[in-house]
């Protein structure tokens, strides 16, 4: 590996952490895949034991200097050498692979860090690593017997929770609709504690009919909705399917009509002392621990 160090925040090095929001960086190195930036050690160290390629690294100073790094980076130097794991690969050929033999590690003082996140959360290490290449979402379904479904769950700190959970309660698929949140985004990776990493998901092709997909692969739908006709979590006509996928909506509006009508089960989780129902993530938690016992 190669250690830089940095001083200016409008260093050219520095552009997939400073310059590129989440869009860009899953574009950018259209048409062969994006990339994604990862943070917190924990983070950083799954995504590379699941194969994911690191590019470069951006790290705290004091951090780096206090040497606790060194399994991580060592980790991470053998990954992009090539003889790391191999559990998931980048799309297409790596445009990186010509231009540096060696890992960057770039190292800034705490306040060069902090302007360029704007977030005094990166616990002292970012890593930008090539993006997975995408499953299809029948792939996933032809082998889980338990999976979720997020209809346009938009915000990213609740798509990390579900799959922390998920992954957590024995969840085998993460399935989304093209409206969700991805689940690569910093927020969601970090707030999911690198199970995005470690748990299947993929993404329905756009306009597809996913509730069609998921009827052809066996599966008993359930709709969490405050509908009227909707069954308590736990009723007993919820229990003993072979294979149930479990559907959350967006947290404005909930699960689309359509859904909900093409739907199997709706169900609900009972209240109390007058709160009418959970987020999205801490409701997800319940299903999970229900459905999946």
């Amino acid at each position: 590996m190669e250690i830089i160090r940095i001083s200016d925040l409008h260093d050219g090095r520095l552009e997939m952490y400073t310059e590129l929001n989440e869009v860009q960086l899953k574009r950018y190195y259209e048409p062969a895949g994006g990339v994604f930036v990862a943070e917190t050690e924990l983070v950083i160290s799954r995504a590379l034991a699941a194969g994911c390629k690191p590019i470069s690294f951006l790290v705290e100073e004091k951090c780096f200097e206090g040497g606790t790094l060194g399994e991580l980076l060592n980790m991470a130097d053998s990954a992009f050498k090539g003889s790391g794991p191999m559990g998931i690969r980048p799309v297409g050929p790596d445009p990186d692979a010509s231009d540096t033999s060696s890992l960057p590690v770039y190292v800034a003082p705490l306040d060069v860090i902090n302007s360029l996140t704007g977030y005094n959360l990166t616990r002292g290490v970012l890593c930008a690593m090539r993006r997975p290449e995408p499953r299809p979402a029948e792939s996933l379904l032809r082998y889980g017997t338990r999976v979720c479904i997020l209809e346009d769950v938009m915000n990213p700190t609740n798509v990390g929770a579900i799959f922390r959970s998920a992954a957590a309660l024995g969840v085998d698929a993460v399935l989304l609709t093209e409206g969700c949140s991805d689940p690569l985004y910093r927020r969601a990776a970090r707030v999911s504690m690198g199970t995005v990493f470690s748990l299947p998901f993929a993404f329905f092709d756009k306009g597809s009919d996913y509730m069609d997909i998921i009827r052809r692969e066996g599966y008993t739908t359930v709709s969490m909705a405050l509908k009227e006709n909707a069954v308590p979590l736990s009723s007993p006509q919820l229990k003993g399917h072979d294979r149930l996928a479990v559907i959350f909506g967006t947290e404005s509006t909930g699960i689309k009509d359509e859904t909900i009508a093409a739907s199997d089960y709706t169900a609900i989780i009972p209240m109390q002392n007058g709160v009418d129902s959970l987020n999205v993530a801490a409701a997800s938690a319940v299903t999970f621990w229900e459905l999946c016992k």
